[in-house]
């Protein structure tokens, strides 16, 4: 296992994170919940490899992601690693909704003191919304009493945005989504760097991209099958993300024991620089595999919204690409039906065709809209 230092904080890191997120679930009695003995089993054995660091959140499997943990590292375990939970900023209406949510969150996890608090999934309402309730007064009051070591943020909007979080506050880490389709997206390559300047140790999530980029579609995997160097198409992904100097911890979801062995023997390798100036070519071809597979080409610049009806055409746009670009068909129907619930989705386009004034693309905006909706319903 390779281990970097965290930032200036005085102790090192293991590269590979352990995301207890997709811990395996069991249902019992119509109802499902963690498979506490398989979680347990696998976190130790990640942390008898020498992982030190697990990623765990007050919202993960039902509300009890955080106890399984707990339980996990009990026996001497939670000595041996840095413990990443968050305040589930959405079910905090008050100041004294945080200390309730930290001090429950220490039960769960059974220790007096969690090293790295997450604002969890931070974008621009939710940022100004926990500012205005005084969340940073109870980060520092948190960090004088003991409860917590490190304040820290997850992130899920525009760089902007990103770069005003993180120039507010005296962070001690953030986590971002990053991998080598995702550069010019959310906080992207310019939040790593700004972090990387301003001495934030930086975690990534999603380096495999929820998976995906683990079983790439023929164009990609015709593209690995012709590079000298053989590697998986899930090491070559882990491998962009750790050839960044100022990515500290990978996060991946492991849910077999299988998993974890496979990426212990992968992190073994991944060094900061660890990329070749041809094999950074070669991503950049699957890069561009992947987004040729995407039949719209819509730049996310959101000149076409507001939609006088609401219809959230970005985000369908998106959610239609990547059905394409991973061949995920099934996915399409399950994804717009958030948009189908809040009553923004493509069938409520009246075809009034504002959006198309507004196009820097000049994209056929309803004519795809039609599509989107076509699809989704056929897929169901």
């Amino acid at each position: 296992m390779q281990y970097v230092p965290f930032g200036k904080h005085g102790f090192e890191v293991s590269r590979l994170g352990f995301g207890a997120m997709r811990i395996p679930m069991i249902e019992e009695n119509g109802e499902r919940h963690p498979d506490v003995q398989r979680g347990v089993e696998l976190i130790r054995h990640a942390i008898d490899q020498g992982v030190n660091y697990v990623d765990t959140a007050y919202v993960y499997s039902g509300k009890q992601n955080e106890d399984m943990v707990g339980e996990a590292l009990k026996g001497g375990y939670r000595e041996k690693v840095k413990i990443a939970t968050k305040l589930a900023c959405p079910y905090i209406e008050s100041r004294a909704d945080m200390d309730k949510m930290l001090d429950e969150q220490l039960k769960k996890l059974g220790t007096d003191h969690i090293d790295f608090y997450l604002l969890h999934a931070l974008n621009k309402d939710r940022w100004a919304k926990m500012k205005e309730l005084g969340v940073l007064s109870f980060l520092d009051e948190a960090v004088k009493d003991g409860r917590i070591k490190y304040p820290s943020f997850s992130f899920h909007d525009k760089y902007d945005v990103f770069e005003d979080i993180l120039t507010s506050y005296d962070w001690q880490m953030a986590q971002i989504q990053f991998n080598y389709l995702d550069i010019n997206e959310q906080a992207g390559l310019r939040g790593l760097r700004l972090a990387g300047r301003r001495g934030v140790p930086i975690v990534v999530m999603e380096p495999l991209r929820g998976g995906a980029l683990a079983s790439p579609p023929p164009e990609v995997k015709k593209i690995l099958e012709r590079y000298p160097e053989k590697h998986s198409a899930h090491d070559w992904a882990f491998r962009y993300v750790g050839h960044f100097k100022e990515v500290a911890v990978q996060l991946s979801g492991m849910s077999t024991r299988e998993m974890v062995d496979d990426n212990l023997k992968i992190f073994d390798e991944i060094t900061p620089g660890c990329l070749s100036e041809r094999d950074q070519r070669m991503i950049g071809r699957l890069r561009a595999a992947y987004k040729k597979r995407m039949p719209i080409p819509c730049t996310g610049c959101a000149y076409c919204v507001p939609c006088p009806k609401g219809v959230r055409i970005p985000k369908l746009f998106s959610i239609y690409n990547e059905s394409k670009m991973f061949d995920k068909p099934e996915e399409l129907p399950r994804d717009c039906g958030y948009y189908v619930k809040e009553g923004v989705d493509a069938s409520k386009c009246v075809g009034c065709g504002l959006c198309e004034k507004q196009c820097p693309q000049s994209l056929p905006i309803r004519e795809w809209l039609k599509t989107v909706h076509k699809e989704a319903t056929e897929n169901k």
